[in-house]
C-alpha cells in the first residue's frame, strides 16, 4: 500500500509540474509553476492550508515578470486555478484510495 501511496503523490506532483500555461501571458512562459505535495496530507485541513500557502509562493515566484498589477493578478489567478483543479482530482484520488484501504481492512 505504501508503494502506491508513493506512486500516487509521485504522479500528483508531475501533474502540478506539467502546469499548462495556455491562458497565461506570453512573459509568463519562461518556467512551468509546480507545488511539492508528496510530504503533505491533502485530506487534513492543515494540508490544505500547507498547499495553499504553497501555491501562493508558487504563483507569485512563476508571475514575477509581470509588469503592471492587472497582468500579475491575472497571471496568479490563472496559476492558482490550475493548482486548485489539480489538486482536486488528487485528493479526490487519494479519498478513493482511503475508503478501499479501510473497506479492506
Amino acid at each position: 500500500m505504501s508503494n502506491l501511496t508513493t506512486r500516487i503523490a509521485s504522479a500528483a506532483m508531475l501533474a502540478l509540474a506539467a502546469l499548462p500555461i495556455a491562458s497565461l501571458p506570453a512573459s509568463a512562459l519562461a518556467a512551468p509553476a509546480s507545488v511539492k505535495i508528496a510530504d503533505i496530507n491533502l485530506l487534513t485541513p492543515e494540508g490544505m492550508a500547507t498547499f495553499t500557502k504553497r501555491a501562493d509562493y508558487a504563483a507569485r515566484d512563476f508571475c514575477r515578470e509581470e509588469r503592471s498589477l492587472s497582468a500579475v493578478a491575472s497571471c496568479r489567478a490563472g496559476v492558482k486555478e490550475e493548482l486548485s483543479e489539480k489538486v482536486t482530482a488528487v485528493r479526490s484520488a487519494q479519498i478513493e484510495q482511503a475508503s478501499k484501504t479501510f473497506a479492506a481492512r
